[in-house]
């Protein structure tokens, strides 16, 4: 903590008043969100407690975006062939057909411990007041949506969404939200990611993020940068290990605006999310958490400075 409270000293005054201003926008915006809302999690952690604190109004929201799965994707495919992971009639027990927009299905991967998990580094690593739980948000829920400036989303292989919410997405990140994209992997899944990005900008390419660029030195200088692996590449069995050989270098990609400001920071071949999620195991290794919390924070922090 206290690293880290010299080296935001060392921020510019410019990027100082950018964040104060933030956080003054966060303020008023948080009057006007949805309560907190719990939903399915295909990963069966509905039974983690609640934090003492979860009702607390603060600065930063973990924001979850919940899509419609894809088809041909991870968990719309298996659902279809009548189970995933063994568990019969759908992933994990939930029926193989489940409503997205009431859980269980692609877009609760790693929800909501990886969310939980990261909050906490966030409270802990900077001086943002995270709140201690996630948002999932909907964006069909056009009353809501604009609310989060900050959305997570993992199995970007999976999102397939509908015209209407391409163009809630777009506008969204036009106003000046933020969105990060993770754990996809391999041309096929790239591809079905893809369907969706050159909807919501077909006049804006996913380009590769240079290493200079302000959002991997904004809180840690993140020069050197390093696959992340997923939990799964670590278990015995040949699936984790088979997706993981399509891809085998990771991508720090990205969608800028007009202003060279990163609208939509993509991470592919790795899993951030798994850095997040399993941070606390020890058998998951320290040193891809360590990158992925990083990562994580400096993303959060430039989305409330530029």
């Amino acid at each position: 903590m206290l690293r880290l409270g010299k080296r935001m000293r060392g921020i510019s005054r410019r990027t100082a008043w950018g964040l104060c201003a933030g956080l003054a926008l966060a303020g008023v915006v948080c009057a006007f969100q949805r309560p907190f809302r719990v939903y399915v999690s295909i990963e069966r952690y509905d039974d983690i407690p609640l934090p003492p604190d979860y009702q607390n109004q603060a600065e930063w929201v973990f924001g979850r975006l919940m899509y419609p799965e894809h088809p041909d994707g991870l968990f719309g495919s298996r659902r279809g062939r009548g189970g995933f992971g063994g568990y019969g009639g759908g992933f994990g027990g939930f029926g193989g057909g489940m409503d997205w927009r009431y859980g269980g299905s692609g877009w609760t991967q790693d929800y909501p411990r990886a969310d939980r998990h990261f909050a906490q580094a966030v409270r802990r690593l900077t001086r943002v007041d995270a709140r201690s739980v996630e948002q999932p948000v909907n964006p069909d829920d056009i009353d809501d949506f604009f609310n989060w400036p900050w959305l997570n989303a993992g199995e970007m292989g999976d999102w397939k969404l509908t015209d209407d919410q391409v163009k809630t997405v777009r506008e969204y990140l036009l106003r000046g939200g933020f969105l990060m994209l993770d754990d996809f992997w391999g041309p096929d899944e790239y591809a079905r990611f893809n369907e969706t990005m050159s909807k919501i900008f077909p006049e804006r390419p996913v380009v590769e993020i240079e290493s200079r660029d302000p959002i991997f030195h904004t809180v840690y200088d993140l020069d050197q940068r390093y696959q992340i692996l997923g939990q799964w590449s670590f278990s015995r069995g040949g699936g984790g290990m088979a997706r993981r050989a399509e891809g085998t270098v990771a991508h720090w990609l990205g969608v800028f605006d007009d202003k060279n400001r990163v609208m939509v920071a993509i991470s592919f071949n790795s899993d951030v999310g798994d850095s997040w999620e399993w941070a606390d195991d020890p058998s998951y290794p320290e040193k891809l958490s360590a990158l992925g919390i990083r990562l994580g924070v400096n993303y959060v922090v430039y989305s409330m400075t530029h």
